[in-house]
């Protein structure tokens, strides 16, 4: 008799399960979540495992030149992707 297995949870499910841990404001959640998403989505829903320094630049470059983001917005996403 073989057990099933539970299906590992998906990156975003983990990413809030951790933030709940660290007691994070459930709005930090909500904005860590988003700029992953965000993050993700740009780099053509490639998996963050499969990406580094090259690809965090490339999007906080991004914020900057073409969305015109603050500094500090800029930080914030990068403080999601860490």
């Amino acid at each position: 008799m073989t057990a099933i297995q539970p299906q590992p949870k998906k990156l975003l499910d983990q990413v809030r399960d951790l933030i709940r841990i660290k007691h994070y404001a459930y709005k930090t959640e909500q904005s860590y979540v988003q700029w992953i998403r965000r993050y993700m989505l740009f780099h053509d829903k490639r998996h963050p495992k499969e990406m580094g320094v090259a690809e965090v630049e490339a999007f906080l470059t991004h914020l900057a030149v073409t969305e015109n983001v603050a500094a500090s917005t800029q930080n914030q996403a990068l403080s999601a992707m860490c």
